[in-house]
């Protein structure tokens, strides 16, 4: 059943899909998009337990009034997740996967590798800030997903440098050898800066997936 966890006054709906012993995985959807009901088909083969996260303003968690949505939000929504679920894989879908990297610098001894995909919202508004800018909203709308959450963070700006200074936090700081795997074709300029500055080599969603399990058998099979 859906567990509910709180960040600040707002209440985050967490889905299990999977039970078990062993690795944690959390997945995190686009943006727009809400948690999978069902286990996906290229998680099935993960040895632990599965979770997905409704951000704020998506799926069944709350919406706040009037916005204000940002990435370091979202971030926080996960750390709430990961703090209930204890050490574990994260991986992200476009938006969420730059939430994945964001929270992969933030907590490196508590994100067992950062993948990140493909999906909406992956890029965000670009690299700098442009002249000011009022997205319009569809007030008529009633949420999920919340039509503020799209205006404000498919326009957040994400210069190169500050990804790169959370892939670099994750890099030196975590027990996971490469703690930042990149399963995407698309490449925004924060990704591409990611990328050179650790020297990563794309790889597939599978390979990821059975490093990181593997990693945390050698662990002796839990993700503590």
């Amino acid at each position: 059943m859906t567990v509910y966890l709180r960040h600040n006054r707002l209440r985050l709906a967490l889905h299990p899909l999977k039970s078990g012993n062993g690795p944690a995985l959390l997945l995190l959807h686009g943006l727009g998009e809400r948690a999978p009901q069902a286990l996906p088909p290229e998680y099935a083969a993960w040895p632990g337990p599965v979770h997905a996260l409704d951000f704020t303003g998506h799926g069944l968690s709350d919406i706040p009034r009037g916005g204000g949505y940002s990435c370091e939000f979202l971030m926080a929504d996960a750390d709430a997740a990961l703090a209930h679920l204890g050490p574990s894989t994260v991986a992200g879908r476009g938006l969420g996967g730059y939430i994945a990297l964001l929270l992969a610098g933030a907590r490196p001894d508590q994100v067992r590798g950062a993948i990140l995909r493909d999906g909406p919202g992956l890029a965000g508004g670009g690299t700098a800030a442009r002249n000011p800018y009022i997205p319009v909203v569809d007030t008529t709308r009633t949420g999920p997903p919340d039509p503020y959450a799209i205006a404000d963070l498919a326009t957040d700006v994400r210069p190169p440098s500050y990804a790169a200074n959370y892939a670099m936090l994750a890099s030196q700081h975590s027990e996971t050898p490469q703690p930042i795997s990149v399963c995407t074709r698309e490449r925004p300029d924060w990704l591409k800066a990611v990328i050179e500055l650790l020297s990563l080599e794309p790889v597939e969603l599978d390979q990821a997936l059975h490093r990181y399990a593997s990693l945390a058998a050698t662990r002796g099979g839990s993700p503590a």
